[in-house]
C-alpha cells in the first residue's frame, strides 16, 4: 500500500508541476489552485509512504516519477524538445527507480 501511495504522490507531482507551468507565475487562478491542492496531496501521500519506506528511497522515487512524468508532460502538452539524449536520460532515471524498488524490502 505504501508503494502505491508513493507512485500516486509522484503522479500528483506531475499534475502540480504542469499546473504551475499553466499558472503563468501564479497569475491565473484555476491552475494556481490546482497547483496548491495537488502539491498538498502529493506531500501528504509522500509522508504516508515514508511511514514504511526508507527516506532515501521514498524521496528518490517521488522526485523520479515526478521528473519523468513532467518530462513527458512537457513534450506532449508544451511541445518541448525531444532529443535522443533527453530520452536516454529519462530512461536512466526510470531504471534507477526500478533499481530502488528491487533493492527495498
Amino acid at each position: 500500500m505504501h508503494w502505491i501511495a508513493l507512485i500516486f504522490a509522484g503522479a500528483l507531482e506531475v499534475v502540480w508541476a504542469t499546473a504551475m507551468k499553466q499558472s503563468d507565475g501564479f497569475t491565473r487562478i484555476v491552475p494556481s489552485i490546482v497547483t496548491f491542492c495537488t502539491a498538498g496531496a502529493s506531500f501528504w501521500l509522500l509522508a504516508y509512504a515514508m511511514k514504511a519506506l526508507p527516506l532515501g528511497t521514498s524521496y528518490a522515487v517521488w522526485t523520479g516519477v515526478g521528473a519523468a512524468g513532467a518530462f513527458v508532460a512537457g513534450v506532449v502538452l508544451f511541445g518541448e524538445q525531444l532529443s535522443a539524449l533527453r530520452v536516454v536520460s529519462i530512461i536512466f532515471i526510470v531504471l534507477g527507480l526500478i533499481g530502488l524498488r528491487l533493492a527495498t524490502e
